[in-house]
């Protein structure tokens, strides 16, 4: 008989948290790395993660926890990234164990700065992981509605569709639905652009802008972003699939998006660094969108990129974000 596959989450924040809930309704044992020692000792006390989405319970005995990194990718055959993209390869830095033949999905929405890569590139690139044994996580969906079992979507991507199909099967549940992908740049990138077009929302309405001109940025940034993908790899894609547009809708309109709600504070006057301190997530479109407008910058064929400029200009540049959203209202139709 066939030895089951072990899933092994490395992450500890919200989305790792809902990921593993996710698994721990299908599979019977799901490692889990976590950073915080004392994270670990509250979950294993309590059934909940104390520090994010602290709804989900959790059945303890179906979890393998650790705070060493080695221990959970040692037990496990896929390892499922949920670690911030600023601070991934300070994490794949302390893996002492070989990662030959695992199977490596990112639920990873930024770009790894070291690198300048999205996630499976940079496991590709950095770690020689072969793409075949390379897959994306991406919505929409998000950690706090999958605590509360409200009814969201998943698109599981892979160049091997049978890997794809293993991880969509274990991650379907009463209340989370999956189909696969082969677009695997393309997701990746959706899923790290949508976050800058989340922040531009929430940059507009910490100004003041409403709901009209909310509608206009997401289908400009929706075009932006298509144009974007295809500079990167070109393929055919249907840009409206809910990977892509259902993805940045929800990120650039949902109350639980932590993307908008830090541009709704530089919106509202806060510095980055102030704005960065007031949130105890990390806002993965504040990198990406260095990454991004730099990326775009050293094409031979630039794409027309506005928002992300905008966004850049806000963010590192420390430009106005009244005058630089007036001058971009002049751009979008």
């Amino acid at each position: 008989m066939e030895r089951k596959l072990r899933f092994g989450v490395l992450g500890g924040g919200s989305w790792g948290t809902a990921i593993v809930k996710m698994l721990s309704e299908n599979l019977e044992n799901v490692g889990w790395y976590m950073r915080s020692a004392s994270a670990i000792r509250h979950l294993k006390k309590e059934g909940h993660n104390p520090n994010y989405i602290s709804s989900a319970e959790f059945d303890v005995s179906k979890l393998q926890l650790s705070d060493n990194i080695n221990t959970i990718i040692d037990a496990s055959d896929v390892l499922i990234f949920v670690i911030p993209s600023a601070f991934l390869e300070n994490e794949l830095k302390n893996i002492k164990v070989s990662l030959d033949g695992k199977i490596v999905f990112s639920a990873i929405k930024g770009i790894v700065p070291e690198s300048g890569l999205i996630v499976g590139e940079h496991f590709h690139n950095v770690y020689q992981i072969p793409f075949k044994n390379i897959g994306v996580i991406t919505g929409p969906c998000h950690a706090e509605e999958v605590a509360m079992e409200r009814l969201s979507y998943l698109t599981i991507a892979c160049a091997d569709a049978d890997k794809a199909e293993l991880l969509a099967d274990t991650l379907k549940s009463h209340y989370i639905r999956t189909k696969i992908s082969d677009d695997i740049i393309g997701t990746e990138y959706a899923a790290m652009l949508k976050n800058i077009y989340a922040i531009a929302a929430g940059i507009a309405h910490g100004l003041g802008y409403g709901d009209n001109f909310q509608s206009v940025l997401m289908s400009n940034a929706i075009r932006e972003m298509k144009g974007f993908i295809d500079g990167v790899y070109k393929m055919k894609r249907n840009i409206n699939d809910s990977a892509y547009l259902g993805d940045l809708l929800v990120t650039g309109y949902s109350i639980f998006s932590r993307n908008r709600m830090f541009g709704n504070m530089i919106g509202k006057g806060y510095t980055v660094k102030s704005a960065m301190m007031e949130m105890n997530m990390v806002a993965e479109g504040y990198y990406a969108t260095k990454s991004a407008y730099l990326s775009n910058e050293k094409r031979e064929k630039k794409s027309k990129a506005p928002i992300i400029k905008a966004v850049y200009n806000i963010l590192y540049q420390e430009k106005n974000p009244k005058k630089v959203f007036t001058k971009l209202t002049e751009k979008l139709d």
